[in-house]
């Protein structure tokens, strides 16, 4: 590309993004005339909620937020005062406190003890404070849930009975696999390669085609290129309506999966860019499933010889470690699999690990979110940035897995709290907790915010950095510490609630093994004299990242959730706790949360400690070696433009060393301005892309 042709995309990136805007504006005119129209029905006074949610599209709980007068009568119980309401986050009653208040109050907690900071003093500037990432309605902000008083909230305190986390002893089958482009063609199975002529590429003529050129059994097949399932997108108003719409798609002689055997897996997997279609065959115990190799890692022109070849290299590389290793489908399964096989067979932990009550990990999926996402836009910065610097923390989530909490958890009341000596507190405050806490924000603050609150919409966050601003919320260990340790001042913290547990290793082994084959890998894709070897050297490593990432995750265990489909003409069945994401003119597709499955592999609490470590390493983070720290409060106020999970995004360039080590913060990408600040997420991924691009091509010359 030359600088004309570079003018001339970016001119029709312009006129793309004012058609947006006008779609937007549009969309928000057809909203604002649906919601006024639900206002209308609701005066109707037999109207109902569950009647009128799948006619609108909507969910129930949208439809009563829209018309508070349609909320089911089961939902106001006769004990449902304001008194025994959760008060709002700035009137938190304080722990054990029952007696009704006409007029909340803020009642005090245990405030956790100021910790002295070696850091360096962060020089004051003229500053922008941080922003949410999404506009916040004052008054309706989400509330998360508390623990129960006394009795009832100590029940939770507990594990599941007969539910536990052990080794397996039974070693996986290995599936066999193809890796097929559906763009060319080309498919790869083993050391030989067959050009298929796939049709409309559905999944009729993929199933067709490839089991007409290998007609022994094909267990897996991974598309590589082509994204056969986005073929119709235009015929729908959703991808995901468009991959379910091919997933469903009736095919001659295959069935619709119902698992098998050890492998519960079983249905199709709905995701709008890396679904899996699972099928078996009419009459037979043929199984297959399609998945996408995007789940692994992102393919950048890759043929399938290459990916392929990938897969060898991270079997190979794993079998290093684990004698036993098999590749599953998805890196979740992968990792979780890998990891019970490094459960220990004596010692404290021989007979698993338990899996908390089904009421602490509810809490935990409510209260404990994932990565640090926020845009920060003007005024808070600058209108036009002098530059935009991208730091991305390599493989950062491996930084974090040494310690996690193990052991029947304690509740830590504020009173408790109150009563241990300083000392107590803060080994507390550093060991494996998360803790129910009052914020406040000190009025001379001038920088981002430290600690998440809850923000309106479903498990949204933002980042309050206004000085004097007071909130509620949950948060970990390593926030709490930051908050109170940060290099420029100490916030106020109160403990209302917390639960506390021993400090163990259980993700230890796993992790080391992990990050060594990781290690091993990205050395090999460095002094690999083969190109394409050296490629899938590289994508190897990724999908080592890829097993650490989403094995993680996969602990987080959320809320089984059922997707269903109601015939347009029998819309009042529409199950009531439903919400509806999608419809054509004969169906509707809705989906329902089931509660928690009796997995023996479910611990949130180790997902969340990791997540808290993650998000307090974007703000601050020592490099003992070097004597220095790295993250966001080492920067000038009013310089840090976004936090995007493990990326912080600056206007200007840091010193900070980089060892190729997890964790250390890797210079991605460097765009020089003026540039205009970017007010949406487009935008920003728009200013990353282009930064990146620049500083390859600078690296390059």
């Amino acid at each position: 590309m030359d600088a004309q042709s570079y003018k001339v995309a970016l001119a029709d990136l312009r006129a793309m993004r004012d058609k947006i805007k006008k779609v937007r504006a549009e969309l928000a005119k057809l909203e604002t005339d649906r919601n006024q129209r639900i206002a209308y029905l609701a005066a109707y006074d037999k109207a109902k909620a569950e009647r009128i949610a799948p006619a609108a599209g909507l969910s129930v709980a949208d439809v009563v937020a829209l018309a508070p007068a349609l909320a089911p009568d089961s939902l106001v119980g006769p004990d449902d005062s304001p008194a025994q309401r959760p008060a709002p986050p700035e009137t938190t009653a304080a722990p054990h406190s029952t007696e009704p208040q006409p007029e909340p109050a803020a009642q005090p907690g245990a405030v956790a003890p100021t910790m002295d900071t070696t850091h360096q003093q962060s020089a004051p500037s003229a500053a922008a404070t941080a922003g949410p990432t999404r506009p916040v309605v004052p008054d309706a902000p989400r509330t998360l849930p508390s623990i129960p008083e006394r009795d009832a909230g100590d029940a939770w305190f507990t594990h599941t009975a007969s539910l536990a986390s052990t080794r397996p002893n039974f070693t996986q089958q290995a599936r066999s696999t193809v890796f097929l482009d559906t763009t060319t063609g080309v498919l790869v199975h083993r050391d030989q390669t067959h050009r298929l002529d796939l049709g409309a590429a559905t999944a009729a003529d993929i199933l067709t085609a490839v089991f007409h050129v290998i007609p022994e059994s094909v267990e897996r097949i991974y598309i590589t290129a082509g994204d056969p399932w986005h073929h119709d997108a235009g015929r729908y108003p959703y991808l995901r309506d468009a991959v379910a719409a091919w997933l469903n798609a009736p095919i001659p002689g295959w069935r619709t999966d119902t698992g098998r055997g050890r492998d519960r897996m079983a249905g199709h997997f709905v995701h709008a860019r890396n679904p899996v279609g699972r099928y078996q065959r009419d009459n037979s115990d043929s199984h297959v499933e399609i998945r996408s190799v995007g789940e692994w890692f992102d393919i950048d022109g890759d043929d399938p010889h290459t990916v392929r070849d990938a897969f060898v290299l991270l079997w190979q590389a794993l079998r290093r470690h684990w004698s036993d290793a098999v590749i599953m489908g998805s890196p979740s399964q992968t990792g979780r699999d890998l990891w019970t096989r490094t459960i220990p067979t004596r010692g404290q932990h021989a007979d698993g690990f338990p899996v908390l009550s089904e009421e602490l990990r509810g809490l935990l999926h409510a209260t404990a979110g994932q990565g640090r996402n926020e845009l920060i836009t003007p005024p808070r910065v600058p209108e036009q940035l002098p530059q935009l610097v991208e730091y991305d923390r390599t493989f950062a989530y491996a930084k974090h897995t040494w310690k996690s909490p193990v052991g029947t958890p304690r509740r830590i009341t504020a009173a408790t709290f109150a009563a241990w000596s300083e000392k107590e507190q803060m080994r507390a405050l550093y060991g494996c907790g998360h803790w129910q806490v009052r914020v406040t924000v000190p009025d001379t603050w001038n920088h981002v915010g430290l600690l998440p609150a809850p923000a309106p919409g479903d498990r949204a966050w933002h980042y309050p950095a206004t000085p004097g601003t007071t909130f509620t919320t949950w948060a970990g260990g390593p926030e709490i510490h930051t908050a109170l340790a940060n290099p420029i001042q100490p916030w106020k913290i109160e403990i209302l609630d917390g639960i506390l547990w021993e400090d163990g290793k259980p993700l230890d082994d796993w992790a080391k093994k992990l990050k060594e084959t990781w290690s091993n890998l990205s050395a090999q894709a460095h002094f690999q004299g083969d190109p394409q070897q050296a490629r899938a050297a590289h994508l190897a490593s990724r999908a080592v990242r890829s097993i650490l990432l989403y094995g993680i995750g996969s602990f987080a265990q959320r809320p089984r959730m059922v997707t269903g489909t109601t015939p347009r003409t029998a819309e009042r069945d529409v199950p009531a706790d439903a919400e509806i994401i999608g419809f054509d003119d004969a169906l509707i597709t809705w989906q329902r949360p089931s509660g928690f499955s009796r997995d023996p592999n479910a611990h949130p609490e180790w997902a969340a400690a990791i997540w808290s470590g993650a998000r307090a390493a974007l703000l601050t983070q020592r490099h003992r070696d070097d004597n220095t720290y790295a993250g966001a409060l080492h920067t000038p106020p009013g310089s840090v433009i976004a936090f995007r999970t493990d990326a912080l995004y600056l206007t200007q360039p840091q010193n900070w060393p980089y060892h190729h080590q997890p964790g250390d913060y890797l210079l991605k990408g460097h765009l020089t301005g003026p540039l205009p600040a970017p007010t949406s997420e487009e935008e920003l991924l728009t200013l990353r892309d282009t930064g990146r691009a620049a500083f390859t091509t600078g690296q390059e010359a």
